[in-house]
């Protein structure tokens, strides 16, 4: 049965990725279809290249940026960090690189690092760069070849310099105001982020920050909402490790964003994507999940270290067509720490799929979180480890809705032991205890009953030999799920509209220290404190789909139940069906589907049916009410709409 999934889930993937859905109305299987011609945009993203010293990391830019071009990518952004010490040399060896693409027809959208913007002289950077930054690009006055943005398809594309966040906002907004209604879809891309994993300017302008300097502090809840409401796509560089998280939004900064007259409910926050690595460096963990505002979704370290093998090259490439954007993150291991060894691995890399999302403008979405919460947790609205979620309406009247299922296969991933310390009269935190509030203002969840902190009941404590220091234990953080339902309108081979499930089959039960070496979840207790009532998070026996390893086409989700309420113009005696790599098929022969309605009680064991159903989902109608009710038992994310018989 196993076997039979797993290419049926593959061949969604492929669907998924390859994009190809029409947006043509929904329409009846008499009425003649001619499908409107969507456009395609890809994205790729390439990681900082640094090589260490007069160097640039050639043999994994190289790699990553030949996989992008097997996907297919229109433009790539390098998110910065393209040298170690900005010299000519190295961006003589960029170049070299690079040049080949583009002139292949690739575009490039270079931006900023740390690294060019301490080594690197202004002129430099320009002379170079001003190859690669398109000619159309429209810049912020006064930063010139530093902040600037492009409009490609129906993608608005915003590029900052390092640190330049809050120096561009009001820029940023002026921008987006001006494009609003004419584009679907925006990405900005800068070297760092608001909220990182090792690094973050939320942490090092705000918590650690000099005293009267708020312009980010001033500006940090609109930051926030303004990128929620306008679904913004965040990319950056900087960590040399991967990482996806969402960041929350403070809804009482613009409450109209979110009212129940926008139908589906899409949850305020944006999605936040560390590219990864294509250096010979790697670094570790710190700090740990920022739970006051963030959600990580998935996380991988390589660093070479610490029992890490490897170093990690990524591949990351977004996907845009209409309002629609399919996500793909690709990694290869490698041991290449200097160009004069050669490519090594990189000469036929193992390329490995690490992560992907679908999702649409028209979407319900909820955060599943693991299996691994206390009993005596409260659940405080949202700390729910069940797939079930409310109704999801598609324009033509289509409900769908997850009715089962529990997240047992989730990843987990260790954190170091770091500190934060305060220079009197120079820092805006007064002393340790200023430091603390600081923290649990911006950064972490202040642990309460009413407030409970899952990843420790104390993630931040003074130190106790330095008042004016902060210490954040090492902790252990169970990854959480972004679960969206997603509507696109029927095509010609669909009685309905199609539903995209996405972010189920998003873990595959790996658990990493904090370098990245592999860990057993299944035998290895967490580290301690790592609990709320101070324990160790415990191991945990996962299903027997889920297969520790990283690459998510290996490994079969949790069994889910989704049930999909037929409009009114669609036949009781239609076909629940998804996409595959063949097209639209049904689920199942009309032989192996179950008249009755779902029971929970079904997801514990398949009913009796006929033999040739076995290797089948597990599918049903009730038509007791006054529209038929299809239901599903799955266990990989999917495209399903009504069919035709």
């Amino acid at each position: 049965m196993k076997k039979s999934l797993l290419v049926t889930m593959v061949g969604s993937v492929l669907a998924a990725c390859g994009g190809g859905s029409s947006t043509s109305p929904s329409t009846s299987p008499e009425t003649p279809v001619t499908p409107t011609p969507v456009s395609t945009l890809k994205i790729g993203l390439l990681p900082d290249t640094q090589g260490g010293g007069d160097n640039v990391s050639m043999h994994p830019m190289r790699a990553v940026l030949e996989k992008e071009r097997e996907l297919g990518v229109d433009i790539v952004i390098p998110v910065g960090d393209l040298t170690d010490q900005g010299t000519a040399k190295e961006f003589e060896q960029w170049t070299s690189v690079a040049e080949a693409y583009r002139d292949a027809g690739i575009e490039f959208l270079p931006l900023m690092g740390n690294h060019e913007d301490s080594f690197a002289y202004s002129v430099q950077w320009i002379e170079t760069m001003k190859d690669y930054i398109p000619k159309d690009a429209v810049h912020m006055v006064g930063a010139q070849y530093l902040n600037y943005y492009v409009v490609r398809d129906n993608v608005l594309i915003v590029l900052l310099k390092y640190y330049n966040l809050p120096i561009a906002f009001e820029w940023i907004k002026d921008v987006v105001m001006q494009h609003e209604g004419k584009v679907d879809h925006i990405v900005i891309a800068s070297h760092d982020g608001l909220v990182g994993a090792k690094y973050g300017e939320t942490r090092e302008m705000i918590v650690e920050g000099v005293r009267g300097d708020n312009l980010l502090m001033n500006q940090w809840d609109e930051i926030r909402a303004f990128f929620a409401k306008h679904d913004v796509i965040w990319v950056q560089g900087h960590e040399h490790m991967y990482q996806r998280s969402v960041i929350q939004a403070p809804i009482h900064v613009d409450p109209g964003s979110w009212t129940t007259a926008d139908g589906n409910y899409r949850l305020p926050q944006y999605t936040q994507i560390m590219s990864g690595n294509a250096s010979y460096k790697g670094y570790e963990f710190r700090y740990g999940e920022r739970e006051l505002v963030q959600r990580i979704i998935q996380q991988k370290m390589n660093t070479m270290s610490n029992g890490s093998p490897a170093f990690d090259a990524n591949a990351s490439v977004l996907t845009f067509q209409g309002d629609r954007v399919d996500y793909e993150s690709w990694f290869t291991p490698h041991t290449v720490t200097a160009n004069e060894q050669g490519p090594k691995e990189l000469a036929q890399p193992d390329w490995q799929l690490l992560d992907r999302f679908s999702r649409t403008s028209n979407r319900c979405e909820r955060i599943v979180f693991p299996n691994s919460i206390p009993a005596n947790t409260r659940p405080v609205m949202y700390f729910d480890a069940s797939f079930v979620g409310n109704d999801c309406t598609a324009p033509d009247g289509t409900v769908a809705k997850l009715v089962g299922g529990t997240n047992n296969t989730f990843n987990r991933v260790d954190s170091r032991a770091r500190s934060m310390e305060v220079t009197p009269g120079f820092s805006r935190a007064e002393d340790g205890v200023d430091l603390l509030r600081l923290a649990y203002q911006y950064l972490y969840q202040y642990h309460q009953p009413w407030t409970p902190n899952l990843n420790g009941a104390e993630r931040l404590v003074l130190n106790g030999g330095n008042l004016n220091a902060v210490d954040i234990p090492a902790t252990t953080t169970d990854l959480k799920k972004h679960v969206m339902l997603s509507w696109q309108a029927g095509t010609a081979d669909t009685l309905s509209d199609v539903l995209i499930v996405s972010g189920i089959q998003q873990h595959t039960g790996i658990y990493a220290s904090e370098y990245g070496a592999i860990k057993d979840l299944e035998q290895d207790t967490g580290l301690p404190g790592s609990q709320p009532d101070g324990s160790a998070k415990q191991p945990h026996t996962l299903p027997s789909g889920a297969s520790k390893e990283w690459d998510l086409r290996n490994s079969l989700s949790d069994r889910y139940a989704i049930a999909l309420t037929a409009p009114a113009a669609v036949a009781a005696d239609a076909a629940l069906g998804w996409k595959t790599e063949n097209g639209w098929e049904p689920l199942v022969s009309e032989a192996c589907v179950l008249n009755m309605p779902f029971d929970e009680s079904l997801l514990a064991g398949t009913p009796a049916r006929a033999p040739e159903c076995n290797d089948s989902p597990v599918v049903g109608v009730d038509l007791s009410g006054d529209s038929a009710r299809w239901w599903a038992i799955l266990q990989q994310d999917a495209e399903l709409a009504m069919l035709s018989k």
